[in-house]
């Protein structure tokens, strides 16, 4: 009897901050593996994270020419990411000719977003003919903490150099921060998150700022960096005494905990909580910051399994009414099961 040859997914993963590349087997077991050529034999699909896939891209697709060219016009929806994930697809291209290449989209999670959740207080046009609407990120990884933590009223807090909250009912997105692009929301790395719509427009009527040096700052120069004025690593800041570095994480803890009041809103509750990416998984003092603003929602932390929990761990204290989790990020396995169904395999 002849045995079943296993499949191995490439994983491409091209976020706001770095590139990782993993080979994932059908078990959910991944290796890192440190460039494309190393795997050019070993592998039989290669599964490409795409953040912004807009209102076209709601399901895992086959990536030929047409839809790379497609792709390319939606990267200004998310410079960080959709420009350096095209890249990347196009060298995995190049490289592994022969085995298919699937897209898997951040946004289609949040495709069932209500509409009062989704819908800005735009003039209709905006909406139906220009697609302007919250489409929501961070869907892959939101995906794998709802699988593990399965509640009914979840909310997810993916804290990396990327950062959002969303609001999870019965294993679907029903709210979240990130909206039009990945720059709303909650204070990030070096993304400014939800500001003002006036201040923009007041810089670039008053001519203090071009188009260009605006979009740079808002991406590159503020949230925690800004902020700080030194770094937009919370590391970096945790081990500061300088007033900006207490401000910093001072309000980014404050937003993050606005955020999931906001989102245990739209749940009517709150049944668990989750840390997840480089911020949440690593964070105590973070966790415990946040965690301690949100008492009225009935979590409450463990000091010490909060101190020294490595995903993943139930960090809240007993008989709390609220699970805290932390979690690690597992986007990997979801984009290789998205590609594996999309190409049956």
């Amino acid at each position: 009897m002849q045995t079943a040859v296993e499949q191995r997914v490439l994983v491409v993963n091209a976020g706001s901050t770095s590139l990782k590349l993993s080979v994932v087997s059908e078990d959910g077991s991944s290796d890192p593996v440190g460039s494309i050529a190393d795997v050019a034999h070993d592998v039989d699909a290669v599964a490409h994270r795409v953040v912004h896939g807009g209102s076209r891209f709601r399901e895992p697709v086959v990536v030929d020419d047409a839809i790379e060219r497609e792709l390319r016009a939606l990267a200004e929806l998310a410079p960080l990411h959709n420009g350096p994930a095209i890249a990347a697809m196009d060298d995995a291209r190049r490289l592994l000719p022969a085995v298919p290449h699937v897209a898997v989209f951040d946004t289609a999670f949040h495709a069932t977003l209500p509409a009062e959740a989704w819908a800005y207080a735009v003039p209709r046009r905006w909406r139906e003919e220009w697609g302007i609407r919250r489409y929501g990120f961070h869907g892959l990884s939101v995906q794998w903490a709802a699988e593990q933590v399965a509640e009914p009223r979840l909310v997810v807090c993916h804290l990396g150099g990327g950062c959002s909250v969303t609001a999870v009912r019965d294993g679907r997105s029903v709210d979240t921060t990130m909206g039009y692009s990945p720059l709303d929301g909650v204070p990030m790395a070096t993304r400014s998150g939800s500001i003002d719509p006036e201040i923009p427009l007041h810089l670039l009527r008053a001519q203090l700022l071009r188009l260009e040096e605006l979009e740079h700052a808002l991406e590159h120069e503020s949230g925690l960096l800004g902020l700080s004025g030194v770094s937009g690593s919370v590391e970096e800041l945790q081990g500061s005494d300088d007033p900006l570095s207490r401000l910093a994480l001072a309000v980014f803890s404050h937003r993050v905990a606005g955020a999931v009041a906001a989102m245990a809103a739209s749940l009517g509750g709150l049944d668990a909580l989750v840390f997840t990416a480089g911020i949440g998984e690593n964070s105590a003092p973070v966790r415990a910051d946040v965690c301690g603003r949100l008492g009225f929602l009935g979590v409450e932390l463990d000091p010490d399994r909060n101190e020294s929990a490595r995903p993943d761990a139930e960090i809240a204290a007993q008989g709390a009414p609220a699970r805290v989790v932390v979690l690690r990020a597992r986007e990997d396995v979801v984009a290789a099961r998205a590609a594996r169904a999309r190409l049956a395999i």
